[in-house]
């Protein structure tokens, strides 16, 4: 039984591990080009787009403006749409609440199911006023986008286009 749940675990992450490098890979602090920053407001992103090259290292400073928990999440569209799932799990199981993380209830959690840490190298996940940063390299020329997939975000519109020129 160990080893049917081992690999209902690592083959996921594997596959998904494999595409990640679509979208790039988690940056050096060292080799940082330009600093973004970010303001999420409740359901919208400031800037709404972002323009990178490849193989430029961005450090995205991420500052949740807004009443609600909100995610700054870079992906593809169908990243996005596989990523959801989980966070709705979060959600049902009362991590996600509308104006706060309960970050014990998370780390609790996360002993059982690893995918509820939401430690994601793509990703920062935050309550009202805080703030996180992010380091990515985009090391392919891809269109991608960053979007909140707090549910219902992603559907109302909280999306930035990240365009390579």
């Amino acid at each position: 039984m160990k080893k049917l749940i081992l690999i209902f675990i690592i083959i996921p992450n594997i596959l998904f591990a494999g595409s990640m490098k679509v979208i790039g890979v988690k940056g050096n602090k060292a080799n940082v080009d330009r600093v973004i920053t970010i303001l999420m407001y409740d359901n919208y992103y400031e800037p709404n787009l972002i323009k990178v090259k490849k193989n430029e290292t961005i450090k995205f400073l991420v500052q949740n403006k807004g009443e609600l928990v909100h995610e700054f999440n870079i992906a593809t569209k169908e990243m996005h749409i596989k990523h959801q799932p989980e966070m709705m799990k979060m959600a049902e199981n009362e991590i996600l609440l509308v104006d706060k993380i309960d970050k014990q209830k998370m780390k609790e959690m996360s002993k059982k199911n690893p995918s509820m840490a939401h430690s994601h190298n793509n990703s920062v996940l935050l309550s009202p006023g805080e703030s996180g940063e992010l380091i990515w390299k985009f090391s392919n020329s891809v269109d991608i986008e960053a979007a909140c997939n707090v549910p219902g975000h992603y559907e109302a519109g909280m999306i930035a286009n990240i365009n390579n020129i």
